[in-house]
């Protein structure tokens, strides 16, 4: 029996492409480069604001480090004032996480976004205390898909990797939950498709999130 789920953000609790995406473009412009559609940002997304600048610039013909290296700060002033533009949870997410409370089920966010900015996300549409953890990127944790924030989510929770369900959206969750030693879910309404996440052997996939309830049930 699953006594703790570990939610990625982006993609799978909260649809945030519009936010990426505005942020990203603020960010091109002031460099002189073209904007990124949104169907770009899902692609770009998942291993942190680094590497978001860094393959937006590359799609754009800016394929120079330094240049990488001047826009993370624009980028991140951006996205201060622009990370709850549109976002709000994915269709039947609410309906979920009311479930799992009432099943008295640990509920934890681990995230490759800022500790700040995950913060604000999921308190702004979800309200202050709802999660028992946010975790975001943060000095001496890696990010995903290195193992170590959901192991720490377990822990400080009080609980065994193999008594939690990592649920996310990307190639980058699904290496991540394995790595953990969770039962892993790949979710098909966030930002990639059923094949990549097929690709990794996820224990499941799901297309809607009142199927997780059955898993729960397991």
């Amino acid at each position: 029996m699953y006594k703790c789920c570990i939610f990625d953000l982006d993609g799978t609790l909260l649809n945030t492409v519009y936010a990426l995406t505005r942020t990203m473009n603020l960010t091109l412009a002031r460099f002189g480069l073209d904007a990124v559609s949104e169907e770009e940002t899902k692609r770009f997304v998942g291993d942190g604001y680094k590497n978001f600048v860094n393959r937006a610039f590359c799609a754009r013909g800016q394929e120079n480090p330094q240049v990488w290296e001047e826009a993370y700060p624009v980028y991140n002033r951006f996205f201060q004032a622009n990370c709850l533009y549109r976002v709000d949870a994915y269709d039947g997410i609410r309906e979920l996480l009311a479930f799992l409370k009432e099943r008295e089920i640990w509920l934890a966010v681990v995230s490759n976004k800022g500790q700040d900015r995950a913060v604000e996300n999921i308190e702004t549409v979800f309200g202050s205390g709802y999660f028992d953890l946010i975790l975001g990127e943060r000095e001496g944790i890696p990010r995903k898909p290195d193992p170590a924030g959901p192991l720490y989510a377990a822990k400080t929770l009080g609980v065994l990797p193999a008594e939690c369900l990592y649920l996310g959206d990307t190639n980058t969750d699904m290496r991540t939950g394995s790595a953990a030693g969770m039962d892993t879910v790949g979710v098909t309404w966030g930002f990639r498709g059923r094949s990549e996440l097929a690709a990794y052997r996820p224990r499941y996939i799901v297309d809607a999130p009142a199927e997780i309830k059955a898993i729960m049930g397991n």
